[in-house]
């Protein structure tokens, strides 16, 4: 393989393992599971620590420092980061100066530092490379006929804590590679006007080379975009466009970021610069990780909410609404947690921090978490479903959402009522849309004044219209005289109209009603109204013979 090769190669290895590592240590700082730290010998995790004023702790630290010191062309500082041997203070620090000049100009010239978040941030370092315990690769220098990998070794420094420092097997590696022209600063990079540490024109290449990227793959999505446009017509119902049309924008520009992190390694530059904007890049990686994957949440909710609507599954709606806002809740947490371990938070004190202030947090938000064992319980158990008319308590409408925190209903006077989860739950609920049936029991009075054979006649003509009728349920259907009321001859109704829709079973109550009414009317009964009869009496002289005449007269209101 040439030498041109090695660096492209060497690129796309960094890019793999950034990627992977990225998401590996937000979830690492997320949920705080240190698992090196798990390791550490006994007697270390023991000893009290003693701060590094360098920041040498760790290889994040140590790396960290080494730039800033390079940035700010402070070789003495610089000098502290490298593992040599001697006793002599001045000497030692002259020496690193020099190799820390030789290295800088050997980054700059093709090698390659491991990014900011790549870096292991433990003070025992990464377990799982492969190399002794003492020692972490950190970058590798380019040059000669293979890579040779920048290596750090842990030993106890000066202030008898234990601190990571460029090994010496690095430090002979550079030395053994560099001739007497790279060793010395070319006139032009020393004449040329700096930023952050950095030449100006490093900085414009490196920007230019960041939005070329982003413009290749934003022009590579638009043209798919266009093609799946002018290809398929019906584009809202079909589930490849709406996926691929929430997807192509921001998965463009995380592909423009991991282009750039493959190209930024592979060109001659400023280190400097070149850590720089691959650190503060992340940033924008993780923002198009988040834009990608809560545009495919949404446009995924909407495609199986769709299809479970089609299938009549109201109850799997709210199942995926919950899920969806659920997923997104947990995905910004590992986004934001990944944007503060980028910008050097310790994420992870942050979050053991807030375990000790557990108990106070879950006091403070008892409601919140009732209200979401609440939507738990809600759509566990089933008792109603969006779209569903029902009774909660005193409220009646049809049910629109149902939230994390509450469920929302309409009212018949189009109203939004919002009931929290936790009280939702603990309310008798009844649900008229699961319904299968409708009961008709009216009572129907006749008028007083009919023989008894008319009146058989009555309760036969009720019962028959039940029977006759092709949705009213045969079986149980009765019509009965049950009482002498105090207007009317009382015939009860039992039975049941055999439809699940509200609406459609007034519609049949109605047909049943006139139906009996007009029977009725036509064999001569005639339905009461309530009547009342008043007995006038007249006092005094002659009051007998009055009484006796009025005996027989009534007065009708």
């Amino acid at each position: 393989m040439g030498r041109g090769t090695m660096p492209r190669v060497s690129a796309l290895r960094g890019m793999l393992r950034l990627i992977l590592t990225l998401a590996l240590a937000a979830l690492a700082s997320l949920f705080a599971l240190p698992a090196s730290a798990q390791l550490i010998p006994e007697a270390e995790t023991e000893a009290t620590p003693v701060a590094d004023p360098f920041g040498r702790e760790t290889p994040r630290g140590t790396v960290t420092g080494l730039l800033n010191a390079l940035a700010a062309q402070d070789y003495t500082r610089a000098a502290n980061y490298f593992d040599l041997p001697g006793e002599d203070a001045a000497e030692i620090g002259e020496e690193g100066a020099e190799i820390a000049r030789q290295l800088q100009g050997a980054l700059d010239r093709g090698g390659t530092l491991a990014a900011f978040a790549v870096l292991s941030n433990d003070p025992a370092g990464r377990i799982d490379d492969g190399l002794p315990a003492d020692s972490e690769q950190v970058g590798e220098l380019s040059g000669g006929d293979e890579d040779a990998p920048i290596l750090l070794s842990r030993g106890e420094g000066p202030a008898g804590a234990l601190v990571w420092r460029i090994s010496q097997h690095t430090i002979e590696e550079l030395q053994s590679r560099l001739s007497a022209a790279e060793v010395a600063i070319p006139p032009e990079q020393a004449e040329a006007f700096t930023v952050a540490g950095a030449p100006l024109g490093d900085w414009l290449l490196l920007l230019g080379i960041a939005a070329g990227s982003f413009l290749v793959f934003w022009l590579i999505a638009a043209g798919i975009l266009a093609l799946l446009r002018a290809v398929i017509t019906d584009r809202e119902g079909s589930a490849a466009f709406r996926v691929l049309h929430a997807a192509l924008p921001p998965l463009s520009l995380f592909l423009a970021v991991v282009g750039f992190q493959f190209w930024a390694e592979s060109i001659e530059a400023s280190i400097v610069a070149r850590q720089t904007l691959l650190r503060y890049i992340g940033i924008v990686a993780w923002v198009a990780v988040a834009w990608f994957a809560l545009r495919l949440i949404d446009a995924i909710a909407r495609v199986t909410t769709a299809r479970m609507q089609r299938r009549d599954r109201r109850q799997a709606v709210s199942v995926i609404l919950l899920l969806r806002r659920a997923a997104k809740v947990v995905l910004l947490a590992v986004v934001f947690v990944a944007i503060l371990d980028t910008l050097g938070f310790d994420v992870t004190a942050g979050i053991a921090a807030l375990g000790i202030g557990g108990i106070a947090l879950a006091l403070g938000a008892q409601k919140t978490v009732e209200n979401l064992v609440g939507s738990v319980t809600v759509i566990a158990d089933k008792p109603v479903q969006v779209g569903d008319f029902c009774r909660v308590g005193d409220v009646v409408g049809t049910v629109e959402d149902i939230g994390m925190r509450s469920t929302r209903i309409r009212t018949n006077e189009r109203t939004l009522v919002t009931i929290p989860n936790a009280d939702f739950s603990s309310r008798q609920i009844e649900n008229f849309a699961t319904r299968d049936r409708f009961l008709f029991n009216p009572t129907i009075g006749v008028e007083y004044g009919i023989s008894a054979r008319k009146l058989r006649e009555g309760v036969e003509i009720v019962e028959g219209v039940l029977k006759e009728h092709e949705r009213v349920e045969s079986e149980g259907a009765r019509a009965r005289f049950t009482n002498f009321g105090p207007s009317s001859l009382d015939i009860e109704i039992f039975s049941y109209i055999t439809v699940g829709d509200f609406a459609e079973s007034l519609v049949v109550r109605q047909e049943l009603l006139l139906m009996i009414f007009e029977r009725l009317e036509a064999a001569g009964l005639s339905i009461a109204f309530p009547t009342q009869k008043i007995l006038l009496v007249q006092e005094g002289e002659g009051a007998e013979e009055e009484e006796e005449a009025s005996n027989g007269q009534a007065a009708t209101t």
